[in-house]
């Protein structure tokens, strides 16, 4: 696969789970929150301009934020979702 296939498979995987994402720690879960937000936002930049190595790279980095802020009970996702974290 290529890495602007695998860059923007990310990016759509992220998009999905964001939108099911609900914090549950309202200190700590803002926190990692926006730390996963942040990366996210900079993987759609690179995106955008072209550098997939790095938009791929701030999208897992995102993800990971958000696993494990999962496993600190920071969040809650949708069962929809679940499939893709460490729990």
């Amino acid at each position: 696969m290529k890495i602007k296939q695998a860059a923007e498979r990310e990016m759509k995987r992220m998009e999905e789970i964001f939108s099911n994402v609900e914090i549950i720690d309202d200190e700590k879960g803002r926190e990692f929150f926006s730390f996963a937000e942040n990366y996210f936002n900079d993987g759609k930049y690179f995106f955008e301009n072209e550098k997939y190595v790095e938009s791929f790279e701030a999208f897992i980095i995102s993800w990971a934020y958000l696993d494990i802020g999962l496993k600190l009970n920071f969040f809650k996702v949708g069962k929809n979702v679940k499939k893709y974290f460490t729990l």
